[in-house]
């Protein structure tokens, strides 16, 4: 049996790249011919499809395994391309409620019946403000931005008869990773954050998100008691004040101190500060039982930081 990927970016490349080493047959979705080409050359097998539009792909039959993690670009598309649709319109992105709930609803629909397993990636930012609670998969969701809202709309499909029993459903903290550390340039110029010093981050290294992916797809979930779909917050459970992971960051960078200041209250930056909140994963390291690689951000900042100081700029 294969494995499926919608959304083979920065999470799903690397679950992509963990299953073939194990000799799976791995396919993924891809709405770009260029980015097909070179998934094959890594031994992925590309379908060239979009899930913004109507046309259903010829999916395999032999689907057993399904990863749905698709991020929102907010780049527009290209008047022709193979991606965008034939209209007037075609250059203005989808909205991230048609990506995200319309693109899983299509996807649920070209889905063979052999599929067994579909993970979903959501994002805990389905909760909103917690004022600096703890929050697990208990706790209400109330999101304030448009991408939790529309996360969760999406987890509500799941919750049909025809895929409750399953799916499982990983609610992601903030993925990092290499390549992936937000204001490191910022610090390295002296230029200040646009975030309060206070409140709380979130966050799971990359490498050990994709592990609990795996986990997750192979998980037995007949042992797993309460509701389906199975629901999994996942976050290295190590909630750390925003000024002690830039300091901390900034000392590993050689950089001076983190500097702060209030974002304007319309920005994209005040709106993630606005939601604070320290995620819980009990339920995660209960049934699932992953051992974390980089189980602190203290673990991962200094892998990353030192591979890169290995690697040269």
């Amino acid at each position: 049996m294969a494995k499926l990927i919608f959304g083979c970016g920065y999470l799903g490349e690397r679950v992509a790249r963990r299953w073939l080493a194990l000799g799976e047959t791995v396919y993924a979705v891809t709405r770009s011919a260029d980015r097909a080409t070179l998934w094959s050359q890594i031994g992925l097998r590309p379908i060239v499809a979009d899930i913004t539009a109507d046309q259903a792909p010829a999916l395999p039959a032999e689907i057993d395994t399904v990863l749905f993690a698709v991020g929102y670009d907010r780049q527009p598309r290209a008047a022709g391309s193979a991606a965008a649709p034939s209209s007037t319109t075609s250059d203005a992105p989808p909205s991230i409620h048609d990506v995200y709930v319309g693109g899983l609803a299509r996807a649920l629909s070209w889905l063979p019946p052999s599929t067994r397993r579909l993970i979903y990636i959501s994002s805990t930012g389905v909760y909103g403000d917690a004022t600096g609670s703890e929050v697990d998969e208990t706790s209400p969701c109330q999101p304030q931005r448009e991408g939790g809202r529309a996360c969760l709309a999406a987890e509500q499909l799941l919750h049909a008869p025809a895929w409750a029993e399953r799916s499982v459903i990983l609610r992601l903290a903030g993925i990092y990773g290499p390549g992936r550390i937000p204001r490191s340039a910022d610090l390295l110029a002296g230029r200040p954050i646009d975030a309060p010093r206070e409140g709380w981050l979130n966050l799971i290294h990359v490498d050990d998100a994709a592990g609990i992916v795996l986990q997750a797809a192979n998980a037995d979930l007949s042992r797993v008691a309460g509701p389906r779909p199975v629901l999994y917050v996942v976050s290295d459970g190590q909630a750390v004040p925003r000024g002690e992971y830039y300091q901390e960051l900034a000392r590993l960078l050689g950089a001076p101190p983190p500097q702060f200041v209030e974002p304007t209250a319309d920005s994209p930056a005040a709106a993630r500060a606005a939601s604070d909140k320290r995620v819980m994963p009990h339920k995660l390291l209960r049934e699932i039982a992953p051992t974390l690689v980089y189980p602190n951000y203290r673990a991962g900042l200094a892998a990353i930081v030192g591979q890169s100081d290995k690697n040269g700029p």
